[in-house]
């Protein structure tokens, strides 16, 4: 009986509070809605906050509150996770008041909600690509920022996850037999993100890679192709003279060298 009361309450109290807007949301008194947005936003009730303020721009644009209230009005999309026309507002903000003391925030929070629409690591990552661009523009416009440094750690999350999936493509091209594009695809990695920690473990998916796909090649294709393999051991070893892998890419440069003596015989 408790917990129906429960819900009988909570719904009439949603009731009042629905009845209690729709009465300020037909106010032709624009001071007072725009008063009773900025309360609703105090209060965290974005949803009615974000109506009434879009219902009083055409009245109060150009007045000393827009600034304020169109600053308001992005935020309660962004708090209610309406991160793609959050981003827009920030952005419109940025032009519309290029002067306010707001601009460098607004620039900030345009790209972190392309990084808070960033998906998961097997999805386009577009969202990804623009958070890093936009990040990386925001730390160059606003040197000095207190929030540089977050930004820069952004930029590190979101090329993490990059490199996590163009890593993931080529170990499938790997797992299914496409030997070839899978060294290609290992070179990519290692080639676009040479501070990684796992650098060294790309490189040597490429000889592993290429060592496969001579292997797999017909007989006067080999030659060529566990030179390559070779070629690629000693381009590891110059980069990576202190990767545990070593002794792995020993093995695979000592398999090629017995292979091309067989092939001289």
């Amino acid at each position: 009986m408790n917990r129906i009361l429960l819900v009988l309450l909570s719904v009439l109290l949603l009731t009042a509070c629905s009845n209690k807007f729709s009465k300020i949301f037909k106010s032709k008194d624009y001071e007072y809605k725009h008063k009773m947005a900025d309360k609703y936003y105090e209060q965290k009730q974005y949803s009615y906050a974000q109506q009434l303020y879009e219902d009083i721009f055409p009245y109060i644009k150009g007045s000393q509150g827009y600034e304020d209230a169109y600053y308001k009005f992005a935020f309660s999309y962004f708090y209610q996770k309406d991160y793609l026309n959050a981003e827009n507002l920030f952005k419109t903000f940025v032009e519309s008041f290029p002067n306010s003391p707001k601009v460098e925030e607004c620039d900030y929070m345009r790209a972190f909600c392309y990084y808070k629409q960033s998906p998961k690591i097997d999805l386009d990552q577009t969202n990804t690509n623009k958070a890093i661009g936009l990040m990386q523009t925001f730390i160059n416009t606003h040197a000095g920022s207190a929030k540089s440094k977050e930004a820069a750690e952004i930029i590190d999350k979101c090329r993490e996850k990059l490199e996590g999936k163009d890593f993931k493509s080529a170990e499938l091209y790997y797992n299914l037999g496409f030997y070839k594009a899978a060294a290609i695809a290992f070179g990519n990695v290692s080639d676009n993100f040479p501070d990684s920690k796992r650098a060294d473990e790309y490189k040597m998916l490429v000889v592993k890679s290429y060592l496969k796909y001579a292997e797999m090649s017909m007989e006067e294709k080999q030659k060529e192709r566990y030179e390559r393999v070779l070629n690629e051991c000693a381009d590891f070893n110059e980069r990576f003279a202190n990767s545990k892998y070593l002794e792995e890419v020993a093995k695979f440069k000592k398999q090629s060298n017995n292979y091309l003596k067989n092939l001289k015989k």
